[in-house]
């Protein structure tokens, strides 16, 4: 590619990512639609395939692939802790294997390519924030597939989907947040009103209802929320009566 046409592809690639920001809510979603971009801008002519690591709080792992012939490549580093990818993650640096047969690192790695007919691999850290970390990589079934001019143009646009995917993060944080506040919320009013029934019923007070709630959940081995559910139930003759918050 030209140094122009970088340029031209870059701003491109830019505005997609905008886009992918604003319509997409969930990041697997978003991680999924991004590898297919990548795999069919970042590539000349257009062949890669793609696949993308987001590892969050160092347990959850997702991974988003524009085609299933990343599968096994992923696989092989998860399984063997190391590879390209997981080390371009970890150093924050980008690994170019301009041909995999010629490298020496990661026989595990090599192993799957070599079954993959994958000769030539570009991986790209994504910068993001607190616990969470994510790569992409680049595979072609051609040696010496990604030229100066594409590493370029790779570099430029994972400054500026890190800044995306640090952006779909902390909406999604946010949004589970949100919904274990709901769920909290919902928890403790159930709670309060079979307390409440309780106290109607028995003729005491807050702290005796809420041991006898305690008591039922214990012995029953039930979950709080599920037995005070049960009794706004029964004193509702509702089976199905549950509390409302809305977002």
């Amino acid at each position: 590619m030209a140094a122009e046409s970088v340029r031209q592809s870059t701003e491109i690639l830019v505005d997609h990512l905008q886009d992918l920001v604003l319509r997409t809510e969930d990041v697997k979603e978003m991680l999924d639609e991004l590898a297919e971009l990548s795999a069919t801008t970042l590539s000349d002519p257009g062949d890669a395939i793609c696949s993308i690591m987001l590892i969050r709080q160092k347990k959850q792992v997702t991974i988003a692939r524009s085609d299933e012939g990343a599968a096994r490549l992923d696989d092989s580093q998860f399984s063997a802790g190391d590879g390209p990818c997981l080390t371009a993650i970890r150093q924050g640096v980008i690994v170019h294997l301009p041909d995999i047969a010629e490298d020496r690192r990661w026989p595990e790695f090599r192993g799957a390519a070599r079954q993959a007919s994958v000769r030539s691999c570009l991986s790209v850290p994504l910068i993001l924030e607190g616990q969470a970390t994510a790569g992409l990589n680049l595979y072609s079934t051609q040696s010496r597939a990604f030229t100066a001019n594409d590493i370029a143009m790779v570099e430029t646009y994972s400054y500026h989907a890190s800044k995306a995917l640090r952006l779909a993060v902390r909406i999604s944080q946010l949004t589970e947040a949100k919904a274990n506040l709901m769920a909290a919320l919902e928890s403790r009013t159930i709670i309060d009103l079979a307390a409440g029934a309780i106290m109607a019923q028995n003729r005491c007070n807050q702290d005796t209802a809420m041991k006898i709630l305690s008591i039922a959940s214990n012995t029953r081995n039930v979950k709080l929320r599920d037995i005070a559910a049960s009794v706004v139930a029964s004193v509702a003759h509702d089976p199905s009566v549950r509390t409302h918050f809305d977002a």
